[in-house]
């Protein structure tokens, strides 16, 4: 019997015994989108109502768990460098932090400034070397557990077993905890009609031969839509969705022309359903890597083509693109956005897209504005950025002036909102004055 095989048999326990590594202050990661551990975390719970002063750290964590929830108060705090559905009213409420980060930058914190005490995470059986995947979370999670003083694994049947720099050796493993459930799903609503013309116009700006950064939800579903006319793309992106498999399974996704990793799509994570799952097991075409890698800028400028695709949640005419907060509200994170802005405008023939809808709340107010939200934060600069869509149009604003940009912003908002942002921007001379009701701009 190989010597892995007897480490995996000494080292298999219940979750209740194995999380009884876990002491108080210390520093708990735990894996995050769909890969949360189900069975390690409310077991992780239970114990420490036991414990004091416990730091979870995490990014995004898909569905709801016992370990946000204020009865954890003293016992359990969460910090999270992505602000998802089942912390956003802790971290909006201050019982729980948030730590602005890009993600590419995440797993070197975790090697200095945070370092892990016990690191949660969930990966595939072994193969027949001893080696588990880490399934459908790679990029941040596989940096955390080599960081980690102790590593505590659920080992799913279900897991799929993903390819690239994705794997953990069973001797790495300190505690074995033997699981058979289905691994969450997303399954986002269809584009709208809003996203389906957002996505139109951003597919105008894709070229054959492209690389590219897409994730989940309408806008990049909608994108995803309109590519079928398109040859030779590749992706190269922090996650990916179902969205891309029938564009590989028709040939238009074949990354053959990627200056980097060609023949292969490279990702740090994926969010999705059952059909993603085994879409990607075992897949020789689908490498997942840490995020220091996938969100290296240096290293997504190394494919010629890459276009960004990244969402707001309000833009000034100036350009500042407002992503992670409403006012001064935390709503999200800064994720792989500028990561991947500033990674696509050094790229060959590259192209950085910001998209998103003109307005929210049914056309009341309008996502491109005179002035931030007060206490907005700034996660795009205006001078990262080079294309915004919205169902309007495209603006295209890198090397223009204020007063082109204000003018092409205005161009694709809302027309119910036109007239207001060009009052706006001619009191703040902008735009130039109106005279005897003629401008000169």
């Amino acid at each position: 019997m190989p010597q892995w095989e007897t480490l995996y048999r000494e080292r298999r326990c219940s979750a209740e015994e194995a999380v009884q590594a876990i002491q108080s202050r210390n520093r708990v990661f735990v894996t995050g989108n769909c890969s949360v551990p189900q069975v390690l975390c409310p077991a992780m719970a239970e114990h420490a109502m036991n414990l004091h002063d416990v730091e979870i750290v995490q990014v995004l964590t898909v569905g709801k768990h016992r370990y946000t929830s204020p009865e954890m108060r003293g016992h359990i705090r969460v910090n999270t460098m992505f602000i998802s559905d089942d912390v956003r009213e802790s971290v909006q409420e201050g019982n729980a932090d948030f730590t602005p980060v890009f993600l590419s930058e995440i797993p070197e914190l975790l090697r200095t400034q945070l370092p892990i005490d016990v690191a949660l995470i969930h990966v595939s059986p072994p193969d027949e070397h001893g080696f588990c995947s880490y399934g459908v979370e790679v990029g941040v999670t596989k940096t955390a557990a080599e960081a980690a003083r102790v590593v505590i694994a659920e080992v799913n049947v279900r897991m799929p077993r993903t390819l690239g720099d994705s794997f953990i050796h069973v001797s790495k493993i300190d505690h074995i905890v033997e699981v058979d459930y289905e691994l969450p799903e997303l399954r986002p609503a269809p584009p709208s009609p809003v996203q389906q013309a957002i996505g139109q116009n951003v597919a105008s700006l894709i070229e054959d031969g492209s690389t590219l950064q897409t994730g989940i939800g309408g806008i990049p579903d909608a994108v995803l839509n309109y590519l079928g006319d398109k040859k030779d793309l590749g992706i190269h992106t922090e996650l990916f969705s179902d969205g891309v498999i029938d564009l590989v399974n028709r040939g238009i996704i074949n990354n053959e022309a990627k200056t980097l990793h060609p023949g292969k799509m490279i990702a740090g994570f994926v969010l999705g359903t059952r059909r993603l799952y085994e879409f990607i097991h075992d897949n020789p075409i689908v490498e997942l890597h840490p995020s220091e890698y996938v969100n290296d800028p240096f290293r997504i400028a190394q494919n010629k083509k890459m276009v960004s695709i990244n969402s707001a949640l309000e833009i000034d005419l100036t350009g500042q693109v407002c992503a992670d907060s409403i006012g001064p509200k935390f709503y999200s994170g800064v994720g792989g956005q500028v990561d991947f802005v500033r990674g696509a405008a050094r790229s060959k023939g590259g192209k950085p897209i910001i998209a998103l809808p003109s307005t929210t709340k049914n056309d009341t107010i309008s996502r491109i504005v005179w002035q931030l939200k007060p206490g907005a934060g700034v996660v795009t600069t205006r001078n990262d950025v080079h294309y915004v869509v919205t169902e309007f149009g495209i603006a295209y604003l890198h090397g223009k002036t204020i007063r082109e940009r204000v003018r092409a912003l205005i161009n694709i908002a809302h027309p119910k909102f036109q007239e207001e942002l060009e009052s706006k921007a001619r009191e703040l001379r902008w735009l130039p004055a109106m005279y005897a009701g003629v401008s000169f701009s």
